[in-house]
């Protein structure tokens, strides 16, 4: 019998070229038509709050929005309504439609009365705040006035900032970067550690508005011998009428991860203190809101009363004015405890200890299990508040308060607390004698980790942590204090609704809302729940936390010793293998869940900057999932790819983001030296004396060059970026058979690849898994280059197809190919865009099958205690993180592009 899809190429490329010529490229996604109509005659868009909470010490936040194609033309006023009060905002452009439209916008608002849980962003004039900043930019240093603090930043030496002044009087001065590396790390042979500060290279105000500014701080760690090492990045960010400032703080590692151990690393601020020793408070934020507050000279608990009135007042923070004279003619024997440290050695336990001076004893004062690594150092007449956001998920962290009995206090926030052991990023083992190709592929198979001799090293990758500082008029009460660590642990970010998002036309339109209107949809729904909030919790009960940890998630799991396999060559850490960020990312999109967001940012986080060398001979790849991040020797774009990064940059307006996906624009001329198929054959281009071409792949190569491309041609609308990101697409289009030729050689001037011998058919199950899909998909909706959208349908369509179907356009079939599961996305894809219903069930079919994913999802879940695992467990069911992403990534898209089919 004659298969329904059979077809010659002849009448594949007429259908495809037909089926695309009768698609208006702004419009073509059915789920998104009826939504744009609505934005288009309101122009208004409706806004959230992430946490659904606002709080009365919001200061200041920034989000971005996007724009259906077309509506909003540069220059276009924009303006913020709070249950229709105009909220002063401050806006720019993100990204721009091909057609000089805007697609993304980014806004900036800060502390307002009127601000409520109702808003709106509209077309409309905007207002301008009561209070702008103040910038002053000279030779010498930044002066920044909120209307509320005063803040001098310098450009050179090993100050960053000079000085911290809330309304005039100086809070805090004197902050620097320090750094503490030690020599060794074992044997019985005494250690050296040597003591660097940040010495800064390049200051710029990044951006200077009304309402926000940033400044932009790069330098290195140098020491007294001049000797530099850890270059850093450092933003601090300024909200009008804001008492604190974020500061979002980068370091790479370039040291010889043999003898560079880091042994402590940090920001460190001196505090005047002029009152006496009884108004000087120190405060720390433990968990579930709970405050250790105590001051250097205590008056509670004496032999002699010191009385109500005086011990209220301290214990409140205010100014003691009243103490007896039996108190008062000993009070210099009572001890001044001028240094304090809170050390959160493990995601599950803090200590906090304290001592009169340097050279006395500590006293143990307390105990915990999650701090929020929030505190304050000061007196009723002012101090300063401080914070590291994801205190302790990035332990070993550290915050040392030390001189407090003096006239100069000093504030430390350790990101690697110099109590923990040394940082160690050493190999893991010794290569166990994998010293040729041959070898390396036995290992592979054996183990899964693809290792190469000096090709698991540290050199460039990066870390990148959040602080705050407030500089406070008073001590905070303990309540305002927790309210401070709030704001610092989960900062307030507006977005606009899931509604809204999925009607918009952003990301290739890859995601619908949620639908539980009928079983079947239903069963879909529950199960992407339950894959997220099953690995929200198994973050938690597998301790999935650390510096340089935090925000990734495991590979694959060990069912006999029911534990994820931590320590297996390459199913240990995930690194972003077979799209995790993407799978949480739009599953954000079509839910709002604050969560999930949360989950995501930190992935974010991680996977830009841990996963990816910055410098050095692999920057800007990446590296493949192994027991430690950097470990593998497969550098591949495939994880350092910008479609990881695009959602929450364009989200957040994140500026760190924004530079790592940059990184990734030049990417391709790493490919002449780091060859990613190096080890079964791909060869450099023979006779390349000049170095200007390289072999790319269409799939993980191109797929992650045209995200950072695409990305870098909207956010400035480089015509030469456009050029070459153009350039590919046709002349993978040109290929005798477009995607299926597998890959080219690439002029990296132009972004034209050669033509390659039209009898060359080469596939892979990877090719279109690490977000190639998606990017395709949003491609094909930016660009109109017919040509393009048909090869890549022509992919989409045969992938799965039967050997009849592929034999027939390609002159073979492709055999057995894995991953038809998350495939099935493709296949849905090409069924909305060829308005093929029959084509929608196929895509179905191929979902439920299962083939190379999930077949039967399963929410069961098995709870595991003791004596059987060391700690209670939840354990699920066949799960995998590579399935599930896919799963997931399949589920929502064949939803978005075939929905209608499923019935």
């Amino acid at each position: 019998m004659k298969s329904p899809f059979s077809f010659t190429r002849r009448a594949f490329v007429k259908k495809s070229m037909i089926a695309t010529a009768g698609l208006p490229l702004a419009s073509s996604f059915a789920n998104s038509q009826d939504k744009e109509s609505i934005i288009t005659a309101t122009n208004t868009v409706p806004l959230s709050w992430l946490d659904t909470q606002y709080s009365s010490l919001f200061k200041g936040t920034t989000w971005g929005t996007p724009w259906p194609k077309g509506q909003l033309k540069k220059g276009t006023e924009l303006t913020l309504a709070s249950n229709e009060n105009i909220i002063p905002t401050q806006t720019w452009p993100l990204a721009y439609w091909p057609d000089g439209s805007l697609k993304w916008t980014a806004h900036a608002i800060s502390k307002n009365e009127k601000l409520s849980e109702k808003i709106q962003l509209k077309i409309g004039k905007s207002s301008k705040p009561a209070t702008s900043l103040a910038i002053e930019d000279s030779a010498e240093s930044i002066k920044i006035d909120t209307g509320k603090i005063q803040c001098e930043i310098s450009k050179n030496g090993q100050t960053l900032i000079t000085s911290l002044k809330s309304a005039g009087k100086e809070i805090g001065q004197n902050g620097k970067l320090v750094l503490s590396v030690q020599d060794k790390v074992e044997g019985g042979e005494s250690f050296r550690i040597d003591t660097f500060e940040g010495k800064i290279n390049k200051v710029i105000v990044e951006q200077s508005g009304a309402i926000r500014a940033v400044v932009k701080i790069e330098g290195t760690h140098e020491n007294a011998q001049k000797k530099s090492i850890l270059p850093f990045v450092v933003r601090l960010y300024f909200y009008t009428e804001a008492e604190s400032i974020r500061m979002l703080h980068t370091i790479i590692y370039d040291g010889d991860e043999n003898k560079d151990f880091i042994k402590g690393l940090g920001i460190r601020f001196s505090v005047p203190l002029n009152e006496p020793l009884y108004d000087r408070h120190i405060r720390f934020v433990g968990e579930n809101k709970g405050v250790f507050a105590e001051a250097v000279q205590g008056l509670s608990g004496l032999r002699r009363d010191a009385g109500r009135v005086a011990l209220d007042a301290q214990i409140g923070g205010k100014t003691v004015t009243q103490i007896p004279d039996n108190v008062l003619k000993n009070i210099q024997y009572i001890p001044a405890f001028g240094d304090y440290t809170l050390f959160q050695g493990t995601p599950d336990a803090f200590d906090i200890q304290k001592r009169t001076k340097t050279g006395y004893s500590w006293v143990q004062s307390a105990y915990g299990g999650r701090a929020s690594g929030t505190g304050y150092l000061g007196t009723p007449k002012g101090g300063l508040a401080f914070g590291i956001r994801n205190f302790w998920q990035s332990y070993p962290a550290q915050i040392d308060i030390k001189n407090a009995h003096t006239a100069l206090g000093e504030v430390t926030l350790w990101l690697w607390a110099p109590k923990a052991p040394a940082m160690d990023l050493r190999a893991y083992h010794d290569g166990m004698g994998e010293d040729t190709y041959e070898k390396q592929l036995n290992a592979l198979d054996i183990t899964y980790e693809d290792y190469e001799p000096e090709f698991g090293r540290p050199f460039g990758v990066a870390r990148t942590s959040e602080l705050q500082i407030w500089a406070l008029a008073e001590t905070p009460s303990n309540e305002m204090l927790t309210d401070i660590a709030q704001q610092i642990q989960e900062p307030p970010l507006l977005v606009a609704t899931p509604e809204y998002l999925a009607g918009v036309g952003i990301f290739g339109s890859a995601f619908s809302l949620p639908d539980k209107t009928s079983p079947k949809k239903q069963v879909i729904e529950n199960q992407l729940d339950f894959h997220f909030d099953y690995y929200k919790k198994q973050i938690d009960q597998r301790r999935w936390y650390g510096f340089w940890n935090f925000g990734d998630v495991m590979h694959s799991y060990d069912q006999d010793r029911h534990v994820w396999k931590y320590d297996v060559g390459g199913f240990a850490w995930d690194n972003s293998e077979l799209s995790t960020d993407l799978w949480l990312w739009y599953y954000f999109l079509r839910t709002g869940r604050s969560d999930v967001f949360r989950m995501a940012e930190a992935m974010t986080r991680h996977t830009g900057e841990v996963d990816v060398h910055h410098i050095g001979r692999f920057s800007p790849l990446g590296s493949r999932h192994n027991v430690q991040h950097w470990g593998c020797s497969a550098k591949q774009l495939r994880i350092s790819t910008a479609a990881n990064r695009r959602f929450y940059y364009y989200l957040t307006a994140d500026e760190r983001v924004g530079d790592l996906m940059r990184e990734q624009v030049n990417a391709d001329r790493t490919l002449r030296t780091i060859i990613p198929g190096r080890k079964i054959g791909q060869k450099a281009p023979l006779s390349d004396p000049k170095g200007e071409y390289a072999s790319v792949s269409f799939g993980t190569d191109w797929g992650a060059l045209s995200a950072a491309w695409l990305t870098e041609w909207e956010r400035t609308e480089n015509p030469q970026i456009k050029a070459k990101l153009l350039n590919s697409m046709r002349t993978i289009a040109e290929q005798a058979h477009g995607f299926f030729a597998g890959g080219a050689i690439m002029e990296l001037a132009t972004g034209k690849y050669q033509q390659e011998d039209a009898k060359k058919i080469s596939v892979s199950h990877l090719s279109a898994v690490f977000g190639l899909a998606e990017i395709c998909a949003e491609l094909i909706d930016v660009v109109d280059m017919p040509i393009f959208e048909k090869a890549w349908l022509q992919y989409c369509q045969l992938y799965n197809g039967t050997a009849e179907e592929q034999k027939a356009v390609l002159g073979e079939s492709l055999k057995k190919l894995n991953l038809e599961q998350g495939h099935a996305r493709l296949t849905a894809f090409a069924a909305m865009r060829n308005k093929n219903p029959e084509l929608g069930k196929r895509a179905w079919k191929e979902f439920y099958a299962g083939e190379g994913g999930i077949r039967k999802p399963s929410m069961q879940i098995t709870k595991l205690a003791g004596p059987k695992v060391l700690n209670p467990i939840d354990e699920g069911v066949g799960i995998s993180t590579n399935s599930v992403a896919q799963w997931g990534l399949a589920a929502m898209q064949c939803l978005a592009f075939a929905g209608k089919e499923l019935e």
